[in-house]
């Protein structure tokens, strides 16, 4: 009976009841739940109602996405089975906001086995982060191991979905060895050109300056796709010769390739950056100056991580 169930059972049936709303007081409460209520939790979810368990994943992943101290972790996992394909992707989702190393097994087992192709991009993504984690020294040598050959086999694996690939490539993408680079360069000689862009992409994110030249190229490239990825690389890439031609880019066509370019100056963040977004600052055009305001903001907190914008 509901009666007889504690007090933090009694929340998660409220949770989980179609009937009652769903508040963000309500949803932190699943945050960091012991292995009692994690049981409960898994008892009662598949008896769910389909649109309530996705409200609830997305509602979660969006609070672990605001608040870094809020840990779902256990939902996500949960929620990798689920029988429900937008469910599966939301938990993906949201177990990027987690750094726990630990998590990593069911991601690993989701890309191998998930016959979703939204599902296994979406795992991928997130694989993405403990790939530069790994690459940083910042978990243990064989955890980071085991996600490069994960991704490493998707990536070599015939008949795997584009789509899938592409996450795939841009996951791997930190680890500097010879083996990426080569995947990447395989990738941005390819005729497909979402698998192009995504080695353009990740070609930042693999952070090495022999980049810069195809990179700026690309962000003359006659497809609004490609400058756009190749802004946000060089920008990761943290080129300081990339400075003029990322200035020249604000004054492109499309607004993404713009405020892309914006934010690539800030995290740059030369004392000519600087200059470029003072100036933009005083633009006439809303989204120029958000963007450029936002990048100086981001040179200072990188300047001073104490700083308190006013």
């Amino acid at each position: 009976m509901p009666g007889e169930l504690s007090p933090m059972k009694r929340q998660i049936a409220d949770i989980l009841d179609p009937g009652k709303t769903l508040t963000s007081s309500k949803m932190v409460s699943l945050s960091n739940l012991n292995t009692e209520e994690i049981e409960f939790l898994t008892k009662k979810w598949p008896d769910t109602d389909l649109q309530h368990r996705r409200e609830i994943i997305s509602q979660l992943a969006h609070l672990s996405e605001v608040d870094l101290k809020l840990n779902f972790s256990a939902v996500f996992i949960l929620s990798l089975s689920d029988t429900d394909e937008e469910i599966r992707t939301q938990a993906a989702v949201g177990l990027e906001a987690e750094d726990n190393y630990l998590l990593l097994n069911p991601l690993l087992k989701a890309l191998k086995v998930d016959t979703s192709v939204k599902v296994k991009s979406a795992v991928a993504v997130t694989l993405g982060k403990f790939a530069l984690q790994g690459e940083l020294g910042n978990i243990p040598s064989h955890y980071s191991e085991k996600v490069y050959r994960a991704l490493l086999e998707v990536l070599n694996k015939t008949g795997e979905p584009i789509d899938v690939k592409r996450r795939a490539l841009e996951a791997i993408s930190p680890f500097s060895r010879t083996e990426v680079k080569d995947l990447i360069e395989a990738a941005y000689n390819t005729d497909d050109i979402k698998l192009k862009a995504s080695a353009v992409f990740a070609m930042g994110r693999n952070c090495d300056l022999a980049w810069l030249p195809t990179l700026l190229i690309e962000l003359n490239s006659d497809r609004a796709e490609m400058r756009y990825e190749a802004a946000g690389a060089l920008g990761e890439l943290g080129a300081e010769k990339a400075v003029p031609r990322l200035i020249d880019a604000v004054s492109d066509k499309d607004e993404r390739i713009r405020e892309a370019a914006i934010k690539a100056l800030g995290e740059i963040g030369t004392e000519t950056a600087k200059q470029a977004l003072n100036r933009l600052v005083k633009s006439s055009e809303p989204t120029i100056r958000d963007a450029a305001e936002s990048a100086l903001r981001e040179i200072q907190f990188c300047e001073d991580p104490l700083y308190s914008p006013p």
